[in-house]
């Protein structure tokens, strides 16, 4: 008796976490049948977990660095370019692989009625070092609009502290800690889309 209600709480939580979403305008409803996204995503005035501006984060993460040939500017390049690189294939790939026939489909820079943006609001890039670790997180808001007339928002949703999906026991690298999390917002998305559409 007392393992079932262990299994009950820990199902109801991973659910309630997964789900920890707010609908900021629209409805979840407005995207019935579209099957093609252009995707965006927006990094513009994010927070850093610690930091009062993405600026402080890095100026302090590059100081750390200032010693070591190269490694403070290697960071700095690193934390701008994972975003193309790693973060952005992470959400569209976890996102088309749920729809294996295709029903639904994003991608970036391509022909779509709709565009759906991924504005991150917040971060929190996690560590892996020898004593622990801990995953990446973020928050973002995700708004579909329709692509001639940005103005017509179909649905805005904030999702809250989206935690990172396991990329592997050995992971230091903090661009692919955060590109989990990245999954995970589209894990959080999917959820709600197959509810609705």
């Amino acid at each position: 008796m007392k393992k079932t209600l262990i299994l009950i709480f820990l199902f109801v939580v991973s659910i309630a976490s997964a789900q920890r979403y707010n609908v900021l305008s629209g409805d979840l409803k407005n995207l019935k049948g579209i099957a093609l996204y252009n995707v965006t995503f927006d990094y513009s005035g994010q927070n850093v977990q610690g930091f009062e501006t993405e600026e402080a984060f890095l100026k302090e993460k590059m100081d750390k660095r200032k010693e070591k040939d190269g490694a403070a500017e290697k960071f700095k390049k690193d934390w701008y370019e994972d975003r193309e690189n790693k973060y952005e294939p992470k959400f569209i790939e976890y996102f088309n692989k749920r729809f294996e026939k295709g029903e639904i489909k994003v991608g970036k820079n391509i022909d779509a009625k709709y565009t759906m943006n991924i504005k991150t609001t917040w971060i929190y890039p996690g560590y892996n070092v020898v004593a622990g670790a801990e995953p990446a997180k973020i928050s973002a808001i995700i708004t579909v609009v329709e692509t001639e007339n940005p103005k017509n928002i179909l649905v805005s949703l904030e999702f809250y502290k989206s935690i990172g999906l396991e990329q592997g026991q050995f992971d230091f690298d903090q661009g692919y800690r955060i590109a989990g999390a990245y999954e995970r917002l589209a894990k959080n998305l999917l959820i709600q889309l197959k509810r609705f559409v």
